[in-house]
């Protein structure tokens, strides 16, 4: 290892070893998109999800409410790990979703809806979750008509945000797991050493 490519003296092998481990294995074609959600409390705890089940990026999209301002205890911890993009535009950000070949799910209770074991999570997918109230907004069921949900069953129709999101991810992190897609990166060798060396530095 060059001294270009020396990790700071402060980290340990073992802490080198884990960086390393978990940049690998982070989903760079899955992510949430988290739709004018008020509670910071529940997005701070999905960006716990996220880095959990190896999601590298969240998108949040607020249109009638402001970005929420996360507490460092609640979140810190992850977000450090997890990126963010910010988006106003609709078309705009599922636009480049797809451009980039991902399936775009929203969650929905309707009758066109389908359960979350139905969808192939293997495929790069980005999935819209909606604020606690009202659901997604119109707006983004007309351009992402696939809609997912979580079956239940109790007498409640759904579950708390945070919830729910830990949940689709641990089926796309289950369907993901059986096909190896955790074991390889699928950043190219230059990438992910930047990767490694940035979180080396936090």
């Amino acid at each position: 290892m060059t001294a270009k490519h020396r990790f700071p003296e402060c980290i340990t092998p073992e802490r080198a070893a884990k960086v390393r481990r978990v940049a690998t294995a982070r989903q760079h074609d899955l992510t949430l998109v988290l739709a004018n959600i008020h509670d910071p409390h529940n997005v701070s705890a999905v960006y716990r999800s996220c880095d959990a089940f190896g999601v590298s990026k969240v998108h949040l999209y607020y249109t009638d409410t402001a970005f929420p301002v996360l507490g460092r205890k609640t979140s810190a911890s992850a977000r450090k790990w997890v990126e963010t993009e910010r988006h106003s535009d609709a078309a705009a950000m599922v636009g480049t979703f797809r451009d980039r070949g991902m399936q775009v799910l929203c969650t929905a209770c309707s009758e066109k809806a389908r359960p979350l074991t139905a969808y192939d999570f293997t495929r790069p997918t980005a999935i819209i979750m909606g604020n606690e109230h009202r659901g997604v907004d119109p707006e983004l069921q007309a351009l992402a008509p696939d809609q997912i949900y979580i079956p239940m069953m109790g007498m409640v129709q759904s579950l708390n945000v945070s919830v729910a999101a830990a949940i689709l991810l641990y089926e796309a992190w289950r369907q993901r797991m059986d096909k190896g897609m955790y074991d390889a990166s699928s950043l190219d060798p230059e990438a992910l050493e930047r990767l490694v060396r940035e979180w080396s530095g936090k």
